[in-house]
């Protein structure tokens, strides 16, 4: 469940030590709001990245489906 308090900022200009220091200002979970809020828009955009990296490699040939299966197979066994 999202609940959000409603601020109203019109034509506001504010340097980041200023929108700092707004931020600190907050209660607790805001804070924690506002931290969440910016590490997962940093992991959306670090993890588009990835994919965009992988697509651009050539696939892997040189190791087959049974080798994969193999290895797993031998990690599972190790664990167990």
């Amino acid at each position: 469940m999202q609940t959000s308090s409603t601020i109203t900022i019109p034509n506001v200009q504010l340097t980041l030590d200023e929108l700092i220091g707004v931020v600190r200002q907050l209660d607790a979970e805001s804070r924690t709001k506002v931290a969440q809020a910016l590490i997962a828009d940093d992991m959306d955009t670090k993890f588009a990245q990835l994919i965009q990296r992988l697509a651009e490699k050539e696939p892997v040939t040189d190791i087959s489906d049974a080798e994969i299966n193999a290895e797993i197979n031998a990690v599972r066994h190790q664990r167990h």
